[in-house]
């Protein structure tokens, strides 16, 4: 397995993890898109894609762009430092408007 495919499962995780009592339904797609669906009482509130320094691409943009078309809330992880490039490529494809940008980073602190 490879680091970004161990980041990426880590990060699905602790967003599943986090927002477990504030949705009621919530949809782990392995290898799909979108990663994550949150729902509660049968309406899904957002759909979540988390990326990888590797995977922020114009191919991937327009899986985006698909997804942010599908109606729900559509909110993209990326690692901290990629956010500007993420947040440029949704100009780009005209869906910065329709599309949430979250990020993470692994941070290890040693005494």
């Amino acid at each position: 397995m490879d680091r970004e495919k161990l980041v990426h499962d880590l990060i699905v995780d602790r967003l599943k993890g986090k927002f477990s009592k504030e949705y009621k339904d919530i949809k782990v797609n392995p290898g799909g898109n979108p990663d994550i669906v949150f729902a509660s009482h049968g309406l899904t509130m957002a759909v979540v894609e988390v990326e990888t320094e590797g995977s922020i691409t114009q191919e991937k943009a327009g899986t985006w762009q698909e997804l942010a078309r599908s109606g729900s809330k559509l909110i993209l992880m990326v690692p901290k430092h990629e956010k500007v490039k993420t947040t440029e490529l949704l100009w780009k494809y005209g869906i910065a408007d329709r599309v949430g940008v979250g990020s993470y980073e692994i941070v290890i602190t040693m005494p």
